[in-house]
Parts: C-alpha cells; structure tokens; sequence
C-alpha cells in the first residue's frame, strides 16, 4: 500500500478538518497528502513518505521505534532471510524455544534477589526483543511455506532465524 492510499483510508474514519487543524495546516494540504505525487502538481509529499526518507538516509530504526512507543507499541525489525527456503520446522521450532529460555534466564536472574536494576531491566528488553523478532521469523517462515521440504536435520543444519 502506499502512503497516499493509507492517508486516504483514514481521513475516511476521522475529520480532515480535526486533522489540518490539530497539525496547524490547510485542509486541502491534508487532503494532498491522500492523492499520489505527480508531476502535473497533484499530490504533495506527504509526512509518511518523509519520515521513510529520512529512515532510509540515516539507517537509524530508532526512529521507528520512537514512533511506534508514541503510538503506545514497539518495533520488532523483521529478520533478514539469508537462504529463506531452506529452513526445516524442527530447528525453527528449537530456536524459538531457546530464545524463550534465554529469556526466562535473564529473568531469573535478574529477579533472584527479588530487585531488578536498570541494567538489569535493560538486559531483560534486549533478550524480549530477540525473542520477537525470532518468533516473528517463525510465523513468517510458516506463512510463506518455508516447511515444505520437511525431512530429517542432521545436527550440522543452521539455525533457522
């Protein structure tokens, strides 16, 4: 989807005129944000496509994941599939358990003098944050049919995510 069709999706459920003045601009530039850029002048760059950029140009996803807390979630960064056919259930399967294990280690540990310091609390993100982009490869891998080919791994199989 494109980022002028989703702008025009949602000025469908909302008030345009709520938008341009809560944002300080002229209706019809909110109303051009939801028409593709075109050389006849229609359309105008609209605050999706600039933030793309700008992701793009700096290869920083923190800005991402600003955005995603602001909206009160968070970023899981798809990962990336060197060989994405190649991978059999079983080991799928293990990696996201380990990952889960790992996890729980983390907490554990961290928990165990029943007070959680802030490196702490920041070791148990990073691990969480592992976990769901490994769970994300997963599901990924399942919606694509990744699993086809299932037959035994030999232990020498790489890890699936």
């Amino acid at each position: 989807m494109q980022s002028h069709e989703l702008l025009r999706e949602v000025l469908q459920s909302t008030n345009a005129k709520e938008v341009a003045a809560e944002m300080a601009l002229s209706l019809s530039m909110v109303y051009k944000w939801a028409e593709p850029v075109s050389d006849t002048g229609s359309g105008a760059p609209n605050p999706l496509d600039r933030i793309e950029a700008l992701v793009r140009a700096t290869r920083d996803p923190r800005i991402v994941q600003w955005i995603c807390e602001r909206a009160g979630g968070f970023f899981i960064k798809n990962p990336r599939q060197e060989r994405p056919h190649a991978y059999f259930l079983v080991p799928a399967t293990n990696e996201v358990i380990q990952e889960f294990a790992d996890l729980l280690a983390v907490v554990a540990t961290a928990a165990s003098d029943n007070h959680i310091s802030p490196k702490e609390s920041e070791k148990i993100r990073q691990r969480w944050e592992e976990l769901k982009s490994v769970t994300e490869g997963f599901v990924r891998c399942c919606e694509e049919g990744n699993f086809a080919p299932m037959r035994s791994v030999s232990s020498s199989a790489e890890s699936p995510i």
